[in-house]
């Protein structure tokens, strides 16, 4: 006899979606790593993207879809971005500090 599947509530989702985001601002309130931090917003970001696409699925629309497919563009793009300027300054010092913003000085 198999268990019948039972579809998951959407404040499950929600749940879900609220602990990862939470997770996320710890992460970059407390952390001073830049590569943590930037982990910690796409982790932020992802929990966004769950949000989206639960609500879009409970309400039988795509446009959490089309958010969702925003939101992980331009997280692309931060990433990307993000991450040259980190090794642009790690080569310029040894260490690399967010609270140290004097080594972005030309």
């Amino acid at each position: 006899m198999t268990a019948a599947l039972l579809p998951v509530p959407l404040c499950d989702y929600v749940a879900l979606s609220a602990v990862m985001f939470f997770i996320g601002v710890a992460g970059v309130i407390v952390r001073r790593n830049p590569l943590v931090m930037l982990m910690s917003i796409e982790l932020m970001f992802n929990a966004a993207n769950l949000a989206f696409v639960a609500y879009a699925r409970a309400w039988l629309n795509n446009a959490g879809h089309i958010f969702a497919f925003l939101v992980i563009t331009v997280a692309a793009a931060e990433a990307a971005i993000a991450l040259a300027i980190v090794v642009v300054t790690f080569r310029a010092s040894e260490r690399v500090d967010v609270d140290e913003v004097r080594a972005l000085h030309g």
